[in-house]
């Protein structure tokens, strides 16, 4: 049920990306952003394949739920987020990154260098070749990593942010969530960069005695 625990955050995360057209509110909405350039609908079909029975009872339930406090509030006028709710966004998108960041570079590095003295010194590949196959290693990696970095950072205690659906809206939390997810995935990259430190003199001694 994890990938349901934090379906709230997934809804303010979509809604807070989909065209201003489509965030209009109301039984007037028009079906064509759905079926934009962005893809939405394949992304939406594809979610929902990847879940099971009662995690698709959750999703309907959390939808309705949603949108029914969109139309009530779709007239009102609502305050922009408060500076604490937009830092509760923004560390509650830039943890996960941190995490990705973190094991795409360290992942990277280390198989890039092995294979760099393994199978480039065989077959003659290049550096650029060998960062590239490590590169291919770490998104490999990367796949199987997501869910469990996921849950790693919903165990450490962020709360999905307490915003109405007009605030989710609003530029100043799009804003607060892109800086978040940049700034999270720029220090996870410069943190998994620590296997440099154990990559010095002896590697390159080997890969010149090979040579």
């Amino acid at each position: 049920m994890r990938r349901v625990e934090s379906l709230h955050g997934l809804l303010l995360g979509v809604r807070a990306q989909r065209p201003r057209g489509a965030q209009a509110g109301g039984r007037g909405r028009q079906p064509q952003s759905v079926n934009g350039p962005g893809g939405a609908a394949e992304g939406a079909r594809d979610f929902i394949y990847s879940l099971h029975s009662t995690e698709r009872s959750c999703l309907l339930r959390e939808l309705h739920r949603f949108e029914s406090i969109a139309i009530a509030q779709e007239k009102l006028e609502v305050a922009p987020p408060s500076t604490g709710q937009l830092k509760h966004v923004f560390f509650h998108n830039a943890v996960p990154f941190v995490g990705f960041g973190f094991f795409d570079n360290a992942i990277m590095i280390a198989a890039g260098t092995q294979i760099e003295l393994s199978i480039g010194i065989v077959f003659g590949i290049s550096t650029m070749a060998a960062a590239a196959l490590g590169n291919l290693v770490s998104d490999l990696a990367g796949l199987g990593l997501a869910g469990y970095v996921e849950a790693v950072a919903s165990r450490l205690g962020l709360s999905i942010p307490d915003l109405t659906p007009k605030q989710a809206d609003m530029w100043q939390t799009r804003l607060s969530a892109h800086l978040g997810k940049a700034i999270g995935v720029t220090i996870g990259c410069l943190l998994g960069m620590f296997p440099l430190f154990f990559l010095g003199e002896e590697e390159d001694k080997k890969l010149d005695g090979k040579k």
